[in-house]
């Protein structure tokens, strides 16, 4: 995701369950308005909205936010290469979660033909 050379200069994430967009514009180094912006630009960002439209922010959008952050200002992507680069790395996760699912649950029904076979 992050590395961690970028996060050098980025304040620790407290262990908040939300965060405000003051809050998180602190912690990732960007305006509040360039949040609300790559929030259209973004399918990944979807921040809680409550009363009067307040966005609340979860660590993983946090985590997000420092990725596309590192993506513009220290890699030169623009924000269509930015998108295309997190739907690409999002297929991939996905695709080794799921592997790593099966592995586990092959494994499971090994044990328990096993135990069957006892």
């Amino acid at each position: 995701m992050l590395e961690p050379g970028n996060n050098a200069e980025l304040p620790p994430i407290p262990g908040k369950r939300y965060f405000t967009i003051g809050e998180v514009s602190e912690l990732c180094g960007v305006k509040p308005h360039v949040l609300r912006y790559w929030e259209q630009e973004f399918p990944q960002l979807k921040p809680v909205k409550r009363r009067g439209n307040r966005r609340y922010y979860q660590r993983q959008d946090v985590l997000v936010i420092r990725q596309i952050r590192s993506l513009l200002y220290q890699e030169g992507f623009t924000i269509g290469g930015a998108r295309q680069r997190l739907t690409g790395d999002e297929a991939r996760t996905d695709v080794s979660q799921s592997q790593q699912i099966i592995r586990q649950i092959r494994v499971e029904l090994e044990d328990v033909l096993r135990l069957l076979r006892r």
